[in-house]
């Protein structure tokens, strides 16, 4: 019989997850004078981060299924923390990206069992609270973590961010030894292989699911490329200090929040269909308005465009991630870290393609801000139904 877990627990532990993300991009001009290498290569350890916590989706969940809830989260936490020391202590580049890909992959098992956690803790309707509290934690610490790192890497410098990662994930894990019970109902079953290729097949045959599906991957492609470009543009087009740098990025954190309290609401007045054509034309005008933009050297015209795409990309995942499972409701488990595999791995996989493109910080945001409509028309003349209903 499962055990609960405390819901304070549960957000505790989620934390690591845009904590290892937004927590040191003030530090990335530092982290690129420090180390000696190109502003690229830095840029490389957030899509390396994002591609490892997107590859573990296809591994985690199974292994949540076999040895437990428990087992995943502290291992994964552990993992995390042996990431952020290496990544704190690294003198080379190729050392950093190794890091970052151990600190995506413990974010993976910690996210995945703590999602599982809650679905075998509590009841349906309980459940979809705490995952709306969750999603509350994701949003919000975007607006906090850039400047509690900016902080740090002032006072000290940027390894002083991956020592608090440290400390934090340690500090979690104290908890978690403490509190956390293993939650795996006793009649879970697990494939006898951890990964189980035939059963991606029929999603993948799915009209519906690749229409979905990629849009997600190249919406979610859009913020991993604000995220990747706006210490670039900020901090060094821009000079902006670290301060100043993470109170613009915190207010897209909130423009995301505002986007994802308003996606419904529009979805169930224009209806699915209207409300993705609303949300990649918002996505385009985001492109043409930071390419008319590009000439003028303030924040304003970087960032207004960035809030126009981030409120298509709420409004994108809004709608695209519940069709895409629609059609899979007897395997939604499978479906969803097939999504999830997209959404993250194939977006991060995308950026790091594009970055070998002699593209300027804005040109490549513009790119990747157009490319939702092209997939859009490229998918609607292969097809002659409402791929995007439920």
């Amino acid at each position: 019989m499962n055990h609960k877990a405390p819901i304070y627990l549960f957000l505790l532990l989620i934390v690591i997850s845009p904590m290892g993300i937004d927590i040191y991009l003030p530090a990335l001009p530092q982290m690129a004078d420090n180390l000696q290498t190109p502003m690229a290569n830095i840029q490389t350890t957030i899509t390396l981060f994002l591609a490892a916590l997107g590859l573990g989706q296809l591994l985690a969940g199974p292994l949540a299924d076999r040895y437990g809830r428990r087992p995943l989260i502290l291992s994964g936490l552990l993992l995390y923390i042996f990431g952020s020391g290496v990544a704190a202590f690294a003198m080379q580049i190729e050392v950093l990206w190794l890091a970052r890909i151990l600190q995506g992959l413990g974010t993976c098992a910690v996210s995945v069992g703590v999602m599982s956690g809650v679905r075998d803790s509590y009841s349906t309707e309980r459940t979809a609270s705490i995952y709306s509290y969750i999603n509350g934690v994701i949003c919000v610490i975007p607006a906090l973590a850039p400047m509690l790192g900016g902080w740090l890497s002032e006072t000290w410098d940027w390894r002083a961010t991956f020592y608090f990662m440290a400390g934090y994930a340690l500090f979690v894990t104290l908890f978690a030894l403490l509190r956390l019970p293993e939650t795996r109902p006793s009649n879970t079953i697990s494939s006898p292989k951890l990964i189980n290729w035939k059963q991606y097949q029929p999603i993948l045959q799915s009209h519906t699911f690749r229409f979905n599906a990629g849009l997600v991957m190249l919406a979610m492609a859009i913020i991993i490329a604000f995220v990747s470009v706006a210490p670039v543009r900020l901090m060094v087009e821009l000079d902006l200090d670290p301060t100043t740098f993470s109170l613009w990025f915190g207010s897209n954190a909130l423009i995301n929040i505002l986007g994802s309290f308003t996606a419904p609401i529009i979805i169930r007045r224009l209806g699915q269909s209207r409300a993705l054509k609303l949300a990649i034309a918002m996505c385009t005008l985001a492109a043409a308005s930071i390419l008319l933009l590009q000439g003028v050297d303030s924040p304003i015209a970087f960032m207004g465009p960035v809030f126009i795409a981030s409120t298509g990309f709420c409004l994108t995942l809004a709608i695209c991630c519940s069709a895409a499972l629609a059609p899979f409701s007897e395997r939604a488990g499978t479906a969803a870290s097939l999504l999830g595999f997209f959404q993250m791995a194939g977006a991060s996989t995308l950026i790091g393609i594009v970055n070998f493109l002699p593209l300027g910080s804005l040109q490549m945001m513009a790119l990747f801000m157009s490319l939702p409509l092209i997939w859009y028309v490229v998918c609607r003349r292969k097809s002659n139904y409402e791929v995007c209903e439920s």
